[in-house]
């Protein structure tokens, strides 16, 4: 199969090349998925999984991209729960090859059933995403209707769609990032809008959840805005400042096929919508993940 490799961690992305690698292995409970469409975060090749399995062995050359939407065409000894030729998608395992391939094993765990309605492209931009939003808003801090949130980087993937999910709970929705992201912000329907570079970020006032997507000063600043009992939420990297009677959570996402199966419900009816700007082929793929532009790329395969 033909797949995006990178086996050179100084290489900084410029490493990446279109390559032939045999067809993956279904081993226990596993899947093995037809990609059809394929997401990639950027300063991936920076994690460690990028480089090493789980034991922490080299496993170069390896497959980047971490977000898979396609059909099955293997079941591993033991899988249950989805049928060969099902559609599915869903984030892919961190210390594994990826999904820049033809074919990607990942534990059925990972995967969720994807309506037939809803398009392979649309579904690849949001399992990290959408998981790290959902999980964010309602299993760390435990967002409730009539509370006020405050997302920061709503012209990100992450932002965007905490916007929309927190919109549709009912919370009053703060949003940040630059002047350029404003009209974006106000057409996923933030109440607020706070440009990081000309307003003061205390203007926002006191919130309930803070969901941090950047880390440092702005950060720590965010941490006063926090009412008693309330939640700041960072992916950035673990908090050094906490809120003075509340609560700072760093956590990484983690696959959930119900998560999953109520974001695809969401993209299937309209109420949620992904960043995605572009797509390019896989032969396109190297220079995709080392170009940066607003919004999502996403990888087809065909």
């Amino acid at each position: 199969m033909r797949a995006i490799t990178v086996q050179d961690r100084e290489a900084d992305g410029y490493g990446l090349s279109l390559t032939e690698l045999p067809y993956p292995h279904a081993a226990e409970n596993d899947v093995i998925v037809r990609v059809h469409a394929a997401g990639f975060t950027r300063g991936e090749l920076d994690w460690p999984g990028t480089w090493t399995d789980r034991a922490g062995r080299d496993r170069t050359p390896s497959v980047p991209g971490h977000e898979v939407s396609g059909v099955v065409a293997e079941l591993g000894f033991g899988t249950t729960g989805l049928t060969v030729g099902q559609r599915v998608f869903g984030p892919t395992d961190w210390t594994r090859d990826g999904s820049l391939a033809e074919y990607v094993a990942v534990e059925a765990r990972n995967l969720a059933p994807l309506p037939a309605d809803v398009d392979h492209v649309a579904a690849a931009a949001l399992p990290i995403s959408g998981l790290t939003a959902w999980q964010a808003l309602f299993d760390h801090a435990r967002l409730q209707t009539g509370q006020t949130v405050l997302v920061h980087g709503v012209g990100g993937s992450v932002g965007s769609v905490a916007v929309q999910l927190a919109r549709e709970a009912g919370a009053h929705v703060v949003g940040t990032g630059r002047a350029a992201d404003q009209d974006l912000a106000t057409s996923l329907g933030v109440h607020e809008f706070l440009d990081l570079d000309a307003d003061r970020l205390e203007d926002a006032g006191d919130v309930d959840v803070v969901l941090d997507v950047l880390g440092g000063e702005i950060r720590d600043r965010s941490t006063k805005l926090v009412r008693p009992g309330g939640t700041l939420v960072t992916i950035a990297d673990p908090p050094t400042v906490h809120p003075t009677d509340g609560r700072a959570i760093f956590f990484i996402v983690e696959p959930n096929r119900e998560q999953l199966t109520q974001l695809a419900t969401r993209l299937r009816d309209g109420r949620l919508t992904p960043l995605v700007t572009t797509t390019q082929d896989l032969t396109d793929a190297p220079t995709a993940i080392t170009t940066r532009t607003r919004g999502r790329t996403i990888i087809t395969v065909k």
